[in-house]
């Protein structure tokens, strides 16, 4: 079921199933924002990743000698036991909690909630990570939202740009086949604050970024005058991805990376991996702005 809310600018549509954002829409021009998950190229509007991000290495981990499995990015995406916890006239909250099944796969007593926010034309996602253990619990999360590109009928893939909020130089982290860490770099911005698209830019599968300095970065079009900005404050990582020939970019701010191809799978030495004290609290956001 999905959820909205609305303001003079924009609605915003919530599916319980994965407490995914599913519509960004314009009430102005009417323009949807967000990809529209057709199946047949890729079924998903903007996964939420917890309690990995991306990939494990044979899709398992050991953990204090015992040994786990978890798909790629983990459970939420497509979880049909989130629940609607709060429902106001600009936001809505979903919740997560452990349970007999999911110490299973994730031997932590965790409860993950996400709070959408509408503000004027400002889309807020906060995330509250709490631990009801009583040791330390081991955790990553993160963003995956895809944007409609391109936005108009005249215009091509070709015709838009990312423009990040600094010059940037940084090269991508590239991926096995199996969709690992492979150890391996390939050169992406060459101090420049401007990433053109094009179809082959994820022909090696996503860009992954983990050294820029930008805390935002713009989808803009060379056509058109709308921008979608992503402000990601806090996370360290950066993926940007689309199937091949697609007409849809993933901007995907992330606290927690893919396993190497090389890891032992100790999942307290994971890369990104985050630490959550008993009883203590974990918080994080990042936001979606549109201009049109």
């Amino acid at each position: 079921m999905i959820h909205y809310i609305e303001n003079e600018f924009f609605r915003i549509g919530v599916n319980t199933l994965g407490a995914e954002l599913s519509v960004i829409e314009s009430l102005k021009t009417h323009k949807s924002f967000l990809w529209n998950a057709d199946p047949a190229v890729w079924a998903n509007h903007s996964p939420v990743l917890f309690p990995i991000v991306g990939g494990l290495k044979n899709n398992s981990y050991h953990f204090q000698g015992n040994s786990y499995t978890l798909p790629r990015h983990g459970f939420i995406r497509n979880n049909q036991k989130i629940r609607l916890t709060e429902h106001t006239e600009s936001s809505l909250t979903f919740g997560l909690t452990y349970d007999e099944d999911s110490l299973k796969t994730y031997p932590f007593y965790y409860e993950f909630e996400i709070t959408y926010t509408l503000f004027a034309s400002r889309i807020v996602v906060s995330y509250k990570v709490k631990n009801h253990g009583s040791g330390d619990m081991l955790f990553s999360l993160g963003a995956h939202p895809a944007f409609r590109c391109p936005l108009h009928e005249n215009e091509t893939y070709e015709d838009y740009y990312l423009e990040f909020e600094k010059p940037e130089t940084d090269a991508t982290h590239l991926l096995s086949k199996e969709g690992l860490l492979s150890g391996e770099t390939s050169p992406v911005l060459n101090d420049t604050n401007i990433l053109h698209l094009n179809n082959h830019l994820f022909d090696k599968d996503a860009l992954i970024f983990k050294s820029l300095q930008s805390r935002q970065v713009s989808l803009r079009s060379t056509r058109s005058q709308q921008v979608i900005t992503v402000q990601f404050e806090g996370f360290p990582y950066l993926g940007l991805w689309a199937k091949p020939n697609a007409h849809f970019i993933c901007i995907e701010p992330w606290l927690g990376i893919a396993d190497r191809a090389d890891t032992d799978q100790d999942f307290e030495k994971k890369e990104g991996i985050l630490t959550l004290k008993s009883k203590h609290i974990f918080t994080a956001a990042y936001s979606i702005e549109i201009t049109e």
